[in-house]
């Protein structure tokens, strides 16, 4: 149908909406444009201003930063100042060193590198003048340069220690190369120094007069400027400016201190700042290392008010054809949608979590992806409260839900699976799906992890081998039961066992290891069938059980402990044919009284336990304290000191010059080594007093191993005659004798030290050589091949015959000094002292004399022919050369 055409209009006009569309559309298009391009310009200036703001905090924030090491440092040399003000022990190197590690200076002042202390002296040909040379030096590896230095070489130096001296505050020096580190290829060599004067012990001078009165010297630490202004700058700053610091009063070739980049040709950009400290100036300069901002903003309102008016003007250009393009849309669209829910479907199936929906208005779950429905079986259609062990707990996390909108567990919580239960971290949240609301459950499975919890947690209290409490859960709950006594002081007694198996290593050496690791499983379970319930057996170590039984009285303690002893006797281990006996010696502490502490008790019940073994084994003994445990506490004190002593290479050896005694002999340096210890204060502690313990707690073959360790790797060093020692004698206990590895042990250091073995000889005493003669004979006889020669010592002190030279193959007997020191008065010490003699050189052997403490002495040893002696009349122990030198250093 025709339409008509209204009147005034012409058959060739227009319709008005051809020409409105696209003046709309420009029009939006300009003004959207306007708009963005004024919303920019204020983000500009707004973006512009705070980044100003940031590089003016940054350049505030640089003095303060470069400050803090520099008066970190000053407060440590007025923490060594104030030390040495003290004068309370004379200053070495040792104690230098002491000092410089508890400052701890390297962890925090980064390029740190040495700090020393430069010792005073005036000029002899200059009045007035002065060096100040370094005397120490710490850490001195790396630093040996500067030892014995003057400062007065180095202007810059010697300017801070004046300004130091007169004010008595911290003075810089300006930048200088460093002597210690030119000529390192790469490593920049400028560094600068803070200096405190070193003054005389007393009171803080007040005045320059006494200042300089009483200057000792200059301490100073020495910092190496790059690493020192990189870490003191380092984040923020350097992140975002480049720096140029220069020392205003420093000479033009060292005025620079640190620069990240040359000066920008903008002057504009560059913030200027000032840091001063120990009389210096520094001026910092700092200008943006790249553009700073957050522009990411700026780019978005461009990029989105452009689009927007675009879009805008376009969608008034295509109105006519909006429906069709609506319509298209929403096919494309409802086309993604699908292909969309279709990949949300198929990564639900993927994923190892638990994803179950559930409809909100019945809680009846709904979907369930591979892995649930592989862990819970088939849910569909079960309420998702249900699957919860706990019944109300799952409601009231639906409830949760459905109020808040979401929830999360906070610790794991169990689900019924399809064949056990599974612990799970479960969260729920709500979801609308086609204007439904779902509740969405996502939980991870937490079995294996919470077994593998469970699983350390129970290796960590328990032994391995035999299922029992370990050491440390051991004094955990015996810790614990004393804090309970502590708290209620009217709690029943409680009791401490420490049970040793006896004759454990025999079995280990006979049958191995396994064998004894089966002894100790099968003696655990004996164990645990004669205690009550509730109290605590633990294995403590190797052969050693402990037990604590609580609310026990003495008679119930020695019945209970007596049980114990008695299943173990009563048990036989057999393995591979043999058969073996068992039996426990058990130190037993009954805890009836307050105030003891857990080292007390296991102190008291290993001193117990060792009374029962030297009481014959194999029995209860009760803890008491009497003389005799007093003692054994001693020596296991004695005993732990010289653990700690070898931990911390504090035992100490002196020598003692052996004499030749024959006319003419040749003039050959000979020595004994004799073993000292450095006591925790310092002090030396002779070898009587801690060498018992050392014996009796099986300490001896560490000790003689040490001894021929560090003999052996200072040879050159234990005499003042150097290479030209002849001989080094050691003594040997009767438990290193013992010990099947000694002979290669000696022979392996040695060959590692190059020293000749004839320069070796080893001394063992009579006592030790008969009571196991086979095996000291088969030990000498393997030294002796290699070229050691062996001593027979203290010969004539225990109860051995003349019959046992003739089968000990050595080479030296040293007669007991208890004859030579009565041999002028006594004619039996004489007889006895020849009659040795005589069979020593029948045998080829050479005799020595021991504790010649007159030299009166000396002319009747010469009668009877001894060969040499040794003795305070002759020389008195001295420390060894090395030891001298590096320990007792003054």
């Amino acid at each position: 149908m025709q339409r008509e055409i209204p009147a005034g209009r012409g058959a060739g006009d227009v319709p008005r909406s051809m020409f409105t569309t696209p003046l709309w559309a420009v029009l939006v298009l300009l003004s959207g444009l306007l708009l963005t391009a004024w919303m920019a310009w204020g983000e500009w200036k707004s973006e512009r201003d705070r980044v100003q703001s940031l590089q003016r905090s940054l350049a505030d924030a640089a003095p303060a930063r470069l400050r803090e090491p520099l008066a970190g440092a000053a407060l440590g040399l007025r923490a060594m100042q104030t030390v040495l003000l003290a004068g309370k022990e004379p200053l070495d190197q040792a104690t230098f060193d002491s000092y410089q590690r508890n400052l701890r200076s390297q962890e925090w002042i980064h390029g740190y590198v040495l700090i020393a202390l430069a010792q005073r002296r005036a000029d002899a040909g200059d009045e007035g003048a002065a060096t100040y040379r370094y005397q120490y030096v710490a850490p001195l590896e790396g630093n040996e340069v500067l030892v014995g230095f003057d400062i007065a070489r180095q202007p810059e130096n010697m300017e801070a220690l004046r300004r130091a001296r007169d004010a008595d505050a911290p003075a810089m020096s300006a930048p200088f190369p460093l002597l210690q580190f030119r000529g390192q290829q790469g490593a920049s060599d400028m560094g600068i120094t803070v200096r405190l004067p070193a003054y005389a012990p007393g009171a803080m001078p007040a005045t320059v007069a006494e200042r300089r009165a009483r200057e000792l010297g200059a301490l100073a630490v020495s910092v190496r400027l790059e690493p020192m202004v990189r870490q003191a700058l380092y984040g923020r700053i350097l992140d975002h400016m480049d720096v140029d610091i220069r020392d205003l009063g420093a000479l033009p070739a060292h005025a620079r201190v640190f620069a990240s980049a040359p000066l920008p040709a903008a002057a504009g950009q560059v913030q200027a700042r000032r840091m001063e400290f120990g009389g210096r100036t520094w001026e910092l300069r700092l200008w943006p290392r790249r553009p700073m901002g957050a522009w990411g903003q700026l780019r978005l309102i461009v990029i989105g008010g452009s689009s927007i008016s675009v879009l805008l003007a376009l969608f008034l250009w295509s109105q006519a054809t909006l429906h069709r393009r609506a319509v298209e849309l929403g096919r494309r669209m409802s086309a993604r949608f699908g292909e969309s829910e279709a990949r949300f479907q198929a990564l639900n199936e993927m994923l190892p979590a638990l994803v179950l929906v559930a409809d909100a208005r019945d809680g009846h779950i709904t979907y369930a992806n591979r892995a649930a429905r592989t862990q819970l079986g088939d849910v569909a259609g079960r309420p998702l409260a249900e699957l919860f062990a706990d019944a109300a707990l799952g409601r009231a996390a639906v409830v949760a839900t459905l109020a808040d909108g979401t929830w999360s567990s906070q610790e794991a919580f169990v689900v019924h699976g399809t064949d056990a239960a599974l612990w799970v971290n479960a969260s729920l949240a709500m979801l609308d799906m086609d204007h439904v609301p779902h509740l969405l459950m996502v939980a991870g499975d937490t079995s294996a992890q919470r077994e593998m919890t469970e699983r350390l947690r129970y290796q960590a209290t328990h032994d391995e081998l035999t299922g029992l409490c370990n050491r440390r859960e051991f004094e955990r709950c015996l810790r614990q039961a004393l804090a309970d006594r502590s708290d209620d002081a009217g709690a029943r007694p409680f009791v401490l066992m420490y049970i040793d198996l006896d004759q454990f290593k025999l079995i280990n050496d006979l049958s191995g290891h396994t064998a004894g690791d089966q002894l100790l499983v099968q003696l655990s379970q004996a164990m645990r069938r004669h205690i009550r319930d509730g109290d605590l057996l633990a294995r403590l170590g190797g052969d050693e059980f402990g037990l604590l039984a609580s609310g026990v009285d003495r008679e119930q303690a020695d019945l209970l402990a007596e049980q114990v002893r008695a299943c173990i006797e009563r048990s036989t281990f057999c393995w591979l044919g043999r058969s073996y006996t068992v039996s426990a010696s058990i130190g037993l502490v009954l805890v009836d009284r307050p105030g003891c502490t857990l080292k007390d008790l296991l102190a008291w019940a290993d001193s117990a336990c060792y009374q029962a073994k030297e009481d014959g084994r194999n029995r209860v003994c009760v803890y008491r304290d009497d003389a005799d445990a007093t003692r054994r506490m001693g020596e296991m004190e004695w005993a732990s000191h010289l653990r700690r002593a070898l931990e911390q290479d504090r035992l100490l050896l002196d020598y003692q010059e052996i004499v030749p005694l024959s006319a003419g002999a040749n003039p050959v340096t000979r020595v004994e080594l004799l073993l000292r210890m450095r006591a925790d204060d310092g002090s030396v502690i002779a070898p009587g007093v801690f060498l018992v313990a050392a014996e009796r707690y099986g300490l001896m073959p560490a000790v003689d191993r040490w001894v021929i360790r560090t003999a052996l790797a200072n040879f050159a060093h234990l005499h003042p005659c150097g290479e030209r020692l002849q001989s080094c004698a050691i003594n040997l206990s009767g438990a290193s004798l013992e010990d099947e590895g000694l002979a290669d042990f000696i022979l392996d250091a040695i060959a590692r030290h190059g020293v000749p073995p004839q320069r070796l000889c080893l001394e063992i005493t009579e006592t030790v050589a008969v009571r196991d003669l086979l095996r000291v004979v088969r030990v000498i006889e393997r030294l002796r091949a290699a070229g050691c020669r062996i001593a027979l010592d203290d010969f004539g002190a225990g109860m051995a015959s003349f019959g046992y030279l003739k089968n000990l193959p050595v080479d030296v007997i040293k007669i007991d000094g208890s004859f030579v020191r009565d041999l002028g008065r006594d004619p039996m010490s004489r007889t006895i002292i020849d009659a040795v003699t005589r069979i020593g050189h029948q045998r080829g052997a050479k005799v020595v004399a021991e504790w010649v403490d007159d030299l009166g002495t000396l002319d009747l040893l010469r009668e009877l022919g001894i060969d040499s002696a040794q003795g305070f009349a002759l020389h008195r122990p001295e420390r060894v050369v090395f030891q001298r030198e590096n320990v007792e250093r003054p």
